[in-house]
């Protein structure tokens, strides 16, 4: 019998917690949250980022994603630069680089641990499923 649909949105919700958990747990050790991280990653993948972008890559509201690079910038992990017109950028510090990296490390980890897990094929299927049902509402 087919697993319902509530049943393999709660498997999806208990890994995705998994995830987190462990992560911030192991990323404590570098000083570093999970969403602090997330931060640095967008940021070295998209490095002229404005704010409200990386508020959404972070899945954050633009005045959480301000706060949360002020105190960033305080730690040394960020810095602003100029933008376009009167538009202002952060972009990563040595000091971020090198907390993305370690960060890097340790998220591979985790994700080795559990998706890791499963064979080449079955990570192909399942990164398609779970793109395919998370764009199924926005068409």
């Amino acid at each position: 019998m087919a697993p319902s649909l509530q049943e393999i949105g709660l498997a999806v919700k208990r890994l995705q917690w998994r995830h987190h958990r462990e992560a911030n747990r192991r990323l404590s050790a570098h000083g570093l949250s999970l969403v602090q991280w997330d931060v640095l990653r967008h940021l070295h993948e998209q490095p002229d980022a404005s704010l409200h972008t990386l508020a959404e890559l972070t899945f954050q509201t633009d005045q959480s994603m301000g706060a949360l690079a002020k105190r960033m910038i305080d730690r040394g992990l960020l810095k602003r630069v100029d933008g376009p017109g009167r538009a202002t950028r952060h972009e990563l510090t040595d000091e971020g680089k090198r907390a993305h990296e370690a960060g890097s490390i340790v998220l591979g980890a985790v994700l080795a641990e559990s998706v890791g897990t499963l064979t080449e094929a079955e990570r192909v299927v399942l990164h398609e499923l779970l793109i395919k049902a998370a764009h199924a509402g926005s068409r």
